[in-house]
């Protein structure tokens, strides 16, 4: 008899699941330093995701986890995904962790910023207090009067097309889980990364050697994991409840880049980093209740 995960075990789930794509953004960049294309790391990406997941409904003797039940609105999911994805690389080819991570958590803020809009809620004055922190609080983290150049730039840019689709793909991938088997949404991201990859690699690719092959099959072992831990959890608690802890990432990030390259955080930052993470914070506490929410119900899709 399989027991569905409590909602303690969801927001473990999540939690596991943010910090293994800090490990996997790592191994990103890791990569990017070696001047591979940003399509040649997502192709790999997406075929070990694809791989992983394969191989593991190939032991449980459960092929068939891995296919949609509805075709089109995954097919939507997985281009939110690969945008999502594309940007990640190019961003991380840019910027620190730390920074990266700031900017990401504009995501919940967006979705506040634009909730009058697409899901008809009110923009209380004290919410619009908390957007207008949070985006204070990044201005104080980029710092953007100081010494950024133009790489800093673009990876600015592919931080906010990510933070775009993220957006999106976390309200559009609460209302799959609700029908589709996590198996099958992290399958079909890797299998879209995979084709769009490699049909790019038949222009232009970079020969491989064992390092870069070995960081990119942790990375693709990483991410696929991750992921599932990302969507069995958002499967058992609500959206709202698992981007609270999406700014657990920014303590792994940091961590990691000190470790790896030995980056500290300058005050600027973890003063920004504060600001949104408070913002964040209390935007998520004083969301609307689940009830009002099209995202929580299997049989409603948002306009």
């Amino acid at each position: 008899m399989t027991h569905s995960p409590t909602h303690l075990q969801a927001i473990t789930l999540a939690i596991t699941g943010f910090t293994l794509w800090v490990l996997t953004d790592t191994a990103i960049k890791l990569v990017n330093q070696s001047h591979l294309p940003s399509y040649e790391i997502l192709a790999f990406l997406g075929l070990f995701m694809a791989f992983f997941m394969f191989v593991r409904a190939l032991a449980r003797r459960d092929l068939r986890a891995l296919l949609p039940h509805q075709l089109r609105p995954q097919l939507l999911r997985c281009a939110l995904d690969l945008g999502n994805n594309f940007c990640v690389v190019i961003a991380l080819g840019h910027l620190t962790l730390t920074t990266f991570y700031i900017l990401i958590f504009l995501a919940p803020i967006v979705v506040a910023l634009l909730s009058p809009v697409f899901l008809h809620e009110p923009l209380t004055w004290k919410k619009s207090l908390a957007i207008l922190t949070g985006f204070t609080g990044v201005v104080i983290a980029v710092h953007p009067w100081g010494s950024a150049h133009q790489a800093d730039w673009i990876g600015y840019a592919a931080c906010m097309a990510c933070v775009a689709c993220f957006s999106v793909n976390m309200v559009w991938s609460r209302v799959l889980t609700q029908t589709e088997n996590p198996e099958s949404l992290t399958f079909f991201s890797g299998m879209a990364m995979a084709v769009i990859g490699f049909a790019l690699m038949l222009v232009h690719a970079v020969p491989l050697t064992a390092r870069l092959a070995g960081l990119l099959v942790a990375m693709g072992l990483l991410c696929a994991i991750g992921s599932l831990c990302f969507f069995v959890a958002l499967k058992h608690t609500t959206a709202a409840n698992v981007s609270q802890f999406h700014y657990t990432q920014l303590i792994a990030g940091a961590l990691m880049a000190y470790l790896v390259w030995r980056q500290k955080p300058a005050l600027s930052t973890v003063l920004g980093a504060v600001l949104i993470i408070a913002s964040g914070i209390y935007i998520a506490l004083h969301a609307s209740p689940d009830a009002d929410h099209p995202w929580t119900h299997p049989t409603t899709v948002p306009d």
